[in-house]
């Protein structure tokens, strides 16, 4: 491998995002995920599953 195709890679690394929410947003995630945790513990209780 050459330094101009690590280069490369490693640029190509560092850009490649998965579209998902930016680093600064970790709060919200955690609150929308708790609350989605709450929500599908209150339909599993009202449906009687477990």
């Amino acid at each position: 491998m050459t330094a101009t195709a690590a280069a490369t890679t490693t640029t190509a690394r560092r850009r490649t995002r998965t579209g998902g929410p930016g680093d600064r947003s970790k709060l919200l995630e955690n609150v929308l995920g708790w609350t989605l945790v709450v929500v599908i513990a209150m339909f599993v209780t009202q449906i009687g599953l477990m």
